[in-house]
């Protein structure tokens, strides 16, 4: 592609906020400091220790050039209200506003999180009865809101398998995971002090059983699994790897991250797992990535809920009392007295792991996905998951036909769930293309690309997940984009070698960025 000529318009937008500084302009004046201060000493209003030798090397602005500055930085992300996202194991399905508009309410946004829960009953119920929705759709009784995301439920799910273990007099050292793992799944079980496991796939994409059974014994503690898995096959094995991992004496863990697939289908409790982690994030609405709050629940089986994270959201009653003085002309005392509804925080759980967190969870996660869970139903989950289905196994048909299916082969073609990963390795053979290439140039035609080089264990991966909030058309118009990318590769791999084009940051050196990074603009 040839390079475009820059207009001074454009260079003029790509200028920082310290580049079109000018010294005297303000966007806003201040009142003179005497007026504020009444005549009273500076340090008497602030310490000296923390008074500034110097002001703030900051950029001298109009107001105008303020609102253009962060409206151009707001412009320069991909985001779902921009376009489509198939990035592969993140499930980036719309979020609907009216979750947003709902956790905006004062009484959500306000809220103070060590409010007395005598004064704080509206929000302990919509967390009780969120954990009772997720219990539901876990097939598990018990649920904790506490961890901060599907890390560190993947954490707390470890954490619980060493108390249920040391409850029972054992302390076995090891935790299988099978090579389509999460990446977080490994690191999860360094963190907790347990030995690596690796468990091979086998032909048809699911845990090899004959290789499981040779590194089952009784220093097992735990399975971490997700079914479906990365690659998108649902395992129908399920059931007699549990029994496997059962009579050893281990637990089985899920990991939630592909939970999007099953909703109103499956439940893991059903399949045998004793915990699960639920990332709300992916599956329940919460607005997803940028390093904001998450939330990653977990449930758990009755063997395990001893020991889960204190305090436990709880329900109870309190019996209300009419004074008599009140009471209406024809009753008696006594006649109006009742019991209502009682939510509370359960410190006394004297076998639980403690806290995960200063408070309770992220509120306002919980707050979306109460919503959105009330917004669908059962009903409304179950076909959002069905509509996901259908949306990769129609993507994948899209990608098997013409120049994709020639030089991007499904890695393991059978029916998939949710997602399904493709190999690059012909492509790169062939054409000079990498995965990396293919998807940076995606960029050019609008696309957030998919996950590139996961799983491992496929050559030159390419893991897409189209979810089910994405038209058939915009399906259609991402097949068109890869055929049109590999026809051009055909001709002059260059094109997508040298990609992007048309983003503000063109291609990084990601390994110079990761050894050397760059992360605040030098004001001089």
């Amino acid at each position: 592609m040839p390079e475009l000529t820059e207009t001074p318009q454009q260079a003029d937008r790509a200028k920082t906020i310290y580049e079109k500084s000018v010294p005297g302009r303000r966007a806003f004046q201040l009142p003179p400091l005497d007026d504020l201060i009444e005549e009273k000493p500076l340090e008497d209003l602030i310490p000296k220790h923390l008074l500034r030798e110097k002001p703030a090397e900051l950029p001298e602005v109009t107001e105008p050039e303020i609102i253009r500055h962060y409206n151009r930085l707001s412009r320069r992300n991909f985001d779902l209200d921009t376009g489509f996202y198939p990035l592969g194991s993140c499930t980036m399905k719309y979020n609907p506003r009216l979750n947003e508009r709902v956790a905006a309410l004062p009484g959500h946004a306000q809220l103070h999180p060590a409010t007395d829960p005598a004064l704080a009953q509206g929000a302990l119920q919509l967390m009780y009865e969120l954990q009772e929705a997720l219990a539901e759709i876990t097939g598990l009784p018990t649920v904790s809101l506490q961890p901060s995301a599907g890390s560190q439920g993947e954490l707390a799910g470890l954490l619980l398998t060493r108390a249920y273990h040391a409850d029972q007099g054992r302390n076995p050292t090891k935790v299988l995971t099978p090579d389509t793992a999460h990446g977080t799944n490994p690191a999860s079980v360094t963190m907790a002090g347990y030995e690596v496991v690796k468990v091979a796939t086998n032909e048809q994409g699911g845990v090899d059983v004959e290789d499981l059974k040779s590194k089952i014994d009784d220093d097992v503690a735990c399975l971490m699994l997700t079914n479906p898995n990365t690659l998108g096959v649902f395992d129908e094995n399920i059931s007699e790897i549990a029994s496997l991992v059962h009579d050893a004496g281990g637990l089985l863990y899920y990991d939630g991250a592909n939970l999007n697939a099953i909703m109103g289908q499956a439940r893991p409790g059903d399949m045998g797992f004793d915990i699960v982690h639920v990332n709300l994030h992916k599956s329940f609405s919460q607005p997803h990535g940028g390093g904001g709050p998450g939330a990653g629940p977990i449930a758990v089986s009755e063997r395990v809920e001893p020991f889960i994270p204190r305090p436990q959201v709880v329900k109870g009653e309190v019996e209300i009392k009419f004074p008599d003085e009140h009471l209406p002309e024809g009753f008696e005392s006594g006649d109006m007295d009742h019991k209502e509804p009682f939510y509370d925080l359960d410190y006394d759980r004297p076998k639980s792991i403690g806290r995960l967190r200063g408070f309770q969870g992220n509120f306002g996660v919980f707050v979306r996905s109460y919503a959105y869970i009330l917004s669908l139903g059962g009903d409304g989950l179950s076909e959002a998951s069905e509509q996901a289905v259908l949306n990769a196994n129609y993507l994948k048909k899209l990608l098997s036909e013409g120049r994709a299916g020639k030089y991007l082969p499904v890695a393991f073609d059978r029916h998939c769930m949710h997602e399904f990963v493709l190999s690059g390795a012909p492509m790169k053979k062939e054409l000079g293309v990498k995965t990396l290439d293919l998807a940076k140039r995606l960029l050019d035609f609008g696309f957030h690309p998919p996950t590139v080089y996961f799983p491992l264990l496929v050559d030159e991966a390419l893991m897409v997940e189209p979810v089910e909030t994405e038209a058939k058309e915009h399906l259609d118009a991402f097949a068109e984009a890869i055929e049109q990318i590999l026809e051009e590769a055909e001709s002059d791999p260059e094109i997508a070698q040298n990609a992007p084009y048309t983003t503000p940051v063109r291609r990084l050196d990601e390994v110079g960025a990761t050894r050397n990074p760059r992360i605040r603009q030098n004001p001089s």
